[in-house]
């Protein structure tokens, strides 16, 4: 059974100008943890404070990628202070998208998150489906040429079925190495850009990804919606409220 989580980053602007406040009211809406991606000048002490009030568990950390090779013990310190073990990369430059490099990096990364009891995790968008390594998508490219222990896989459903898969192939495709989707809904415009939408809203087949994502292990379904047309605190509402008609319908997601 999936627990729900809110990538806040769908948040960014209500957080910058009311970060406490804002936390409260995703609690308040019922989300059992939030994923962070910055942390608005709050010591690990203070962000730990507020999870403990709230009761959110911090169900990881989307972090910069350079940040992470660079920074990578002050990051995982951080983060094993606020009770998050999952550290994230989540997006990569163009510039920085020579992948056998990157995959270097990332063992290196996902060796020192290892020793000191955090995961390391990479997080995609569609460009890992678009662009090729040696005839594969480069997301697949990626975890294989880092093991397991060093890497897992953050999948972001949404951009998986943009990028021209199918996701819940996917996520059984990556089964056991998946502790967390990113759960997600878009419409392509006239122009077929992407459009981030309300979850139901839109053509992603969420319910075929719900039920894999169940099957496959994965832990946490985490919300995000990178643009919203309406109120942010309005849309993730909006979301929840159709996790929760699918869970009353018998899905295998509980908030």
């Amino acid at each position: 059974m999936l627990k729900v989580g809110l990538q806040l980053y769908t948040l960014r602007e209500e957080l910058e100008q009311d970060f406490e406040g804002t936390i409260r009211k995703v609690a308040e809406l019922g989300y059992s943890g939030v994923e962070f991606f910055h942390y608005f000048g709050r010591t690990a002490a203070q962000v730990k404070a507020l999870l403990e009030e709230t009761g959110l568990v911090a169900v990881g950390a989307h972090r910069p990628y350079d940040a992470m090779l660079n920074d990578t013990e002050q990051e995982i310190r951080f983060n094993l202070e606020i009770g998050n073990r999952n550290l994230i990369v989540p997006y990569l430059t163009e510039e920085q998208r020579n992948w056998a490099e990157v995959a270097e990096g990332l063992r290196t990364i996902g060796e020192k998150c290892k020793a000191a009891g955090a995961v390391l995790s990479y997080h995609n968008h569609d460009f890992e489906f678009t662009e090729k390594v040696d005839g594969q998508p480069a997301f697949d490219y990626l975890f294989e040429a880092v093991p397991a222990e060093q890497l897992q896989v953050e999948m972001d459903t949404c951009w998986v079925y943009y990028g021209g898969y199918d996701p819940a192939e996917y996520i059984r495709k990556y089964a056991g190495r998946l502790p967390i989707i990113h759960l997600k809904d878009l419409k392509k415009k006239e122009d077929g850009s992407p459009e981030t939408v309300v979850l139901g809203e839109g053509e992603a087949n969420l319910a075929a990804i719900i039920e894999a994502a169940a099957s496959a292990g994965v832990e946490w379904a985490v919300v995000e919606q990178d643009f919203c047309s309406r109120s942010p605190l309005g849309s993730v509402a909006d979301s929840l409220n159709w996790i929760k008609t699918y869970e009353n319908q018998g899905g295998s997601i509980h908030v």
